[in-house]
């Protein structure tokens, strides 16, 4: 609901998570993300705005780091010190958070989430990486042997 808080004067609007929590936030916050911004100009922002794609827990987290990037009254070496500590998740959070900033197209937390991950696996075997991200090896013995036959430098 696109609506002025009495108290603020600055432009609200509602979201609804997917387990139905309900969140008032800045207009001017949740623009960054593209796909606020497009609903809002789009004229789809009159009543609470669904995300069918995000949880209320990592909707608040989502509206945490908007604003903290927003409101930011802090210098850039603290913002980014700040933006490391919001990224220490646990994994199914930080995959959770990761698919809510690629829905929303908030550009710079995916950037952050991805760059995370990437440091997770940075310098792992692939064994290493699935063994982390829990994922199963779908080839057999003699498959994977014949993988790494063919392409050595893949498994350096």
């Amino acid at each position: 609901m696109s609506s002025s808080s009495e108290n603020t004067g600055k432009k609200m609007i509602i979201l609804k998570s997917s387990d139905g929590e309900t969140f008032e936030v800045e207009e001017a916050v949740m623009l960054e993300s593209q796909t606020i911004k497009h609903m809002v100009e789009d004229g789809c922002a009159d009543s609470a705005i669904p995300l069918l794609n995000v949880r209320g827990i990592i909707l608040s987290m989502v509206m945490e780091y908007l604003k903290k990037h927003v409101e930011a009254k802090t210098t850039e070496d603290d913002l980014k010190n700040w933006d490391v500590d919001f990224a220490k998740l646990g994994q199914d959070t930080l995959f959770d958070l990761l698919m809510a900033a690629n829905y929303l197209d908030i550009k710079s937390l995916l950037d952050l989430l991805c760059q995370t991950v990437a440091d997770m696996i940075k310098g792992k075997s692939p064994e290493e990486i699935r063994q982390t991200f829990r994922i199963q090896d779908d080839f057999t013995p003699e498959e994977e042997e014949e993988i790494r036959t063919e392409t050595p430098r893949a498994f350096q």
